[in-house]
């Protein structure tokens, strides 16, 4: 794709992606056009960007003033990256309270990451107090909306039975849903659950393609859990994910 951008040529979202993927460079010059231009969407964009070092150096800080114009112009992604900078301490000092704040107002405006990420802080009475019912009325409603990650979050509340009735049937399928929305945890939950119905070789397919898309705190804890399962298959694939953890480790050193 051949972009023949002029400095006052304002861009909509999805060319910008677009040569985001193709020049970043050339995309953040376009982004920073569009982000004085007040376009919200490149606004947030620019934020993320500045966040990531994408194209452009990396600036935690002044992608937390980018996140904050974008969203008081409205924007609810930008909204939420204000609670996930001021959970993480990204341009400026961890504050989960303030996080909290973000996060519900992006939840109460009915966007599926902010639903999910205030439900995390409810769960874990992190800058809030408290409240395993609220949470998982977030994640409900976030999962509804088609956000994969809230969506195994779900399945684990109604398989276990916590703060609601226990209902394996809904659980599976809520399993179901997240991996085949992409999410490794969904997928790694799925296949655990065909493996235990003793659907061995449909459980081993989904626990495979969560060792691929799965990052290196998950692969820690899952290949410790597979690791005792009963079935030989399933404990040699741990020590698939115990390789990949190795790999990733080496990585990221």
């Amino acid at each position: 794709m051949n972009f023949q951008l002029r400095r006052e040529e304002v861009l909509n979202l999805a060319q910008l992606r677009a040569m985001l993927a193709e020049s970043p460079v050339r995309a953040a010059q376009a982004i920073l056009v569009a982000a004085r231009a007040n376009v919200p969407d490149a606004q947030a964009l620019l934020g993320q960007i500045l966040l990531d070092g994408q194209g452009i150096e990396k600036d935690p800080a002044l992608a937390l003033r980018w996140f904050g114009i974008a969203a008081n112009g409205g924007h609810l992604m930008a909204r939420n990256m204000l609670g996930r900078c001021h959970e993480h301490g990204w341009g400026c000092t961890a504050n989960a309270s303030v996080a909290a704040g973000h996060y519900r107002r992006a939840a109460e405006a009915g966007l599926d990451w902010g639903l999910y990420n205030y439900a995390n802080l409810l769960a874990t009475g992190r800058g809030v107090v408290q409240d395993q019912a609220h949470a998982l009325a977030c994640y409900r409603r976030a999962a509804e909306l088609g956000h994969a990650k809230s969506m195994n979050l779900l399945g684990r509340y109604l398989e276990e039975g916590q703060h609601c009735p226990a209902d394996p049937v809904a659980a599976l399928e809520w399993y179901r849903r997240s991996a085949e929305a992409g999410d490794f945890r969904g997928q790694f939950s799925y296949g655990v659950v065909m493996v235990e119905r003793g659907r061995i070789e449909e459980g081993l397919v989904w626990l495979r393609q969560a060792l691929v898309l799965g990052n290196l705190n998950f692969l820690r804890v899952a290949s410790q859990a597979l690791g005792q399962a009963p079935q030989p298959q399933v404990r040699a694939l741990a020590q698939e994910y115990a390789l990949r953890r190795i790999q990733l480790e080496h990585l990221q050193a």
